[in-house]
Formats: structure tokens, C-alpha cells, sequence
């Protein structure tokens, strides 16, 4: 099976922002991605915040794959990530992380971060392997399933900045006792 998975391809794709048009596919990829989907009113609310953003990666005419995030001062959080079944593995996600990445600097934004769910192995390994760390354990998270996050993080490189993640973690602890 690995050898297989070797021969496939990478795909390009072209990352953009999401449009209006571009709804029924990420729709699509959404339900076809998780148990518990968004609903195209999930992502409208979230579309219309002001530091919510919204990206597809697109191979010729079809969406393959989005994300959506929010910006803050110090970070990019991602609320929504998914690659449509038929284009995973195929490089993909690693481009849209790419993408992500190039939007962060060292004297702005200096971290991703975002959640995932204590079921999806397949996500917590993905973005592993793209530097991400787990960062903590955010017990019930999900209000569908009551299940937990694993809060990851990915930091650059020359990031000095206090890291409040851990932060939070240290006074956690001390509270627990």
C-alpha cells in the first residue's frame, strides 16, 4: 500500500480566496470530510466576521480543498480545514500549510494555531508533521459530541515571544493541586 502511495502524484493547486461561487464544493468537501459538518450558515456567520478569512486550493476549475481562519494580533487561528477525499494525500493540506505559513512574520503574527479533535488521528498526524505541537488538552470541547481537542501550535523558527499556551498550562497545573 505505501509503495502506491508514492507513486501518486502531487497536485498543484492555486490558493485563493473563497468566493460565493466556490460554496457547493467546499460544501461538499465539508460533509464529505466530517461527522459533524458546518452548515453553509456556519460558514457565512464565521465569513462575515471581519478577521475571519476564508481560502480554497484549487486545481483547474474545482475546489479541492479550504480553509478558514481568523487573525489576531499575534496569531493566524484556524477554525476549518479540509482537503476533499479524492485529493488527500496528494499534497494538498501541505500547500494550503505552506500558504499559512508564508503569511506569518517575525515581528507580527509569529504562530498558527488550532483545534483537533481527539478522534481525528488522521488530522493530529498531518499536522505533526508539519511542526505542529500539541499543546494541551481542552477537556469537552465540542459542544456535537462532548468529545476533547488537542490544541496544536505551530511556532517560526526565531519566535522568542512568552508563549501564553504553555503559560496557561503551568497555572493549570498548580490550580489541579
Amino acid at each position: 500500500m505505501s509503495a502506491n502511495r508514492t507513486e501518486k502524484e502531487q497536485v498543484r493547486v492555486h490558493i485563493r480566496w473563497m468566493i460565493r461561487r466556490d460554496m457547493p464544493e467546499v460544501l461538499q468537501a465539508e460533509q464529505e470530510s466530517f461527522e459533524y459538518a458546518w452548515t453553509e450558515e456556519d460558514f457565512l456567520r464565521c465569513l462575515r466576521q471581519r478577521n475571519c478569512i476564508g481560502m480554497v486550493a484549487e486545481q483547474g476549475e474545482r475546489v479541492v480543498g479550504f480553509m478558514i481562519y481568523e487573525l489576531h494580533k499575534a496569531k493566524l487561528h484556524i477554525l476549518n480545514f479540509a482537503v476533499h477525499p479524492h485529493y488527500r494525500r496528494l499534497g494538498v493540506g501541505l500547500q494550503m500549510v505552506a500558504k499559512l505559513i508564508s503569511k506569518l512574520s517575525s515581528h507580527r503574527r509569529t504562530r498558527i494555531t488550532l483545534e483537533v479533535r481527539e478522534t481525528n488521528l488522521a488530522a493530529q498526524l498531518f499536522f505533526r508533521s508539519q511542526s505542529f505541537k500539541a499543546m494541551r488538552v481542552l477537556r469537552a470541547f465540542y459542544e456535537d459530541s462532548g468529545e476533547d481537542a488537542f490544541l496544536m501550535q505551530y511556532r517560526l523558527a526565531d519566535d522568542v515571544s512568552e508563549d501564553v499556551e504553555e503559560a496557561i498550562n503551568r497555572i493549570a497545573q498548580f490550580e489541579e493541586n
